[in-house]
């Protein structure tokens, strides 16, 4: 059954005026809180955000819903969303909240919830909080002696950076390395620059000066070209690009080309796999990743499990099955030895360990395979159901013949945004051009009737 409130990553919308307003912020804070309270314990939630300006109110919302039914709240401020995943685990809070809309605009905001565990909420819990928000919430608040309190935790930057670098399983000097870390505006921009800077690079950080409104503007991972154009510029080792959130990274070589996260995944998967750490012979990816990377991990022995978009499904697979290294090719790389989620900035030292450990250049070593030509495109649509259209399915059909057993095809919606997306892939990228091109013309034609 369709969920009203979540979708394939926590709560997201417009915020305020749109569909994240301060009303359901509280509304969630309030049943987050009945679902994860102990009884008769003081309970507590851990809140971090991103940069955007929005954040302060959804913050005050969540928090006021939160200490209206009995839970204590930490308020962490600024932080990656695997650091308040770290430490939702590490300071014993029994929820975790993330605010943030991730690689979205500064418009938008999200609220990602988090289990004492760490891990991001299962459906059946999403299933139990939403059925709080529509329900009588007025007979669940706390009395007056049993109100939370609130309070700013300090030292909890100092406290992730530390944590990450004791994810190297060996000791790591980046000393003579020139690294450039683009920061997006956003959640990461002060414990990413300093974990690199501790660990002896030389730093040069962009987007690092977040204003409410700039995060991911013309930046980060999903806007790579300054990262590209800056590390041609300084002659830099490396690049390193996070989201607004700090859960994804792309890398950038001494030459200015993009290394995206199925190319990181081959990296870190031949490395682990001859270092024996991988539990299991291959990793988990999404339908989305190149076939390039699948026909690398096949020649070096190792198998390449599919699931469906979304870092969740990823880890869920995992999980279920006992693998260690995962990802998505957009940079959402999890490393479950050491993170619950996707963390960008414990995946880019995991490529820096093997390039200094092999001393060759980024170029070398991080594009491990030829792609596939690949080919996504977004379609505007009000809902999904031109995907139901006989017109639209003959169209797919005929495209998915076409490719035959050396392509592949993925239509899907989003989870996140008002689009269908088209992505093809296959040895001919005139074929590819041709089946995308003509889905999405049926699309828009089907769209607009």
């Amino acid at each position: 059954m369709a969920r009203k409130y979540f979708g394939t990553d926590g709560i997201r919308g417009k915020a305020n005026k749109g569909k994240l307003s301060a009303e359901l912020a509280m509304r969630v804070g309030m049943a987050a809180g009945l679902q994860f309270q102990k009884a008769g314990e003081r309970s507590r939630v851990l809140i971090g955000k991103d940069t955007r300006l929005s954040g302060y109110l959804i913050e005050s919302a969540l928090t006021s819903g939160f200490l209206s039914v009995g839970m204590d709240v930490l308020l962490v401020g600024p932080m990656p969303t695997p650091a308040v995943a770290m430490l939702t685990r590490s300071m014993r809070a029994d929820v975790g909240v993330m605010i943030s809309a991730s690689h979205n605009p500064y418009e938008d905001n999200g609220i990602k919830l988090f289990g004492p565990d760490g891990f991001k909420l299962s459906d059946d819990n999403e299933r139990q909080i939403e059925a709080y928000i529509d329900a009588d919430l007025g007979m669940h608040l706390a009395d007056s002696e049993r109100l939370g309190r609130a309070k700013r935790v300090e030292g909890v930057q100092a406290r992730y950076v530390e944590f990450a670098k004791r994810t190297l399983l060996r000791p790591l000097d980046l000393g003579g390395l020139r690294v450039v870390i683009d920061c997006a505006n956003g959640a990461g921009y002060r414990v990413a620059p300093e974990a690199l800077w501790e660990l002896g690079a030389e730093v040069i950080a962009i987007g690092d000066e977040p204003d409410g409104f700039n995060i991911n503007r013309e930046c980060g991972s999903t806007a790579p070209d300054l990262l590209c154009r800056k590390v041609r510029e300084v002659r830099a080792d490396i690049g390193i690009a996070l989201d607004g959130d700090a859960d994804r990274v792309l890398i950038v070589d001494e030459k200015g080309q993009i290394v995206d996260g199925d190319q990181l995944m081959a990296v870190i998967a031949q490395s682990w796999n001859d270092d024996g750490r991988l539990a299991r012979p291959g990793i988990v990816a999404t339908v989305m990743s190149n076939l390039g990377l699948e026909r690398f991990l096949d020649g070096i022995g190792l198998h390449m499990a599919r699931t469906p978009v979304g870092d969740r499904y990823v880890l869920e697979h995992m999980r279920e099955h006992g693998y260690n290294l995962g990802g998505e090719q957009s940079g959402h790389i999890i490393l479950s030895d050491f993170v619950t989620t996707g963390d960008g900035l414990v995946s880019a030292l995991q490529l820096l360990d093997v390039v200094i450990r092999r001393q060759k250049p980024v170029s070398e070593l991080a594009h491990c395979f030829e792609k596939v030509p690949q080919l996504l495109r977004n379609v505007k649509v009000s809902d999904a159901a031109p995907l139901e259209r006989s017109k639209v399915k003959a169209i797919i059909s005929k495209g998915t013949a076409l490719l035959g057993k050396n392509g592949r095809l993925i239509i899907r919606p989003s989870g996140t945004e008002p689009v269908i997306r088209v992505m093809a892939e296959g040895d001919d990228p005139v074929l590819v051009e041709q089946v995308v091109g003509d889905i999405c013309s049926a699309l828009q034609e089907s769209e607009a009737a």
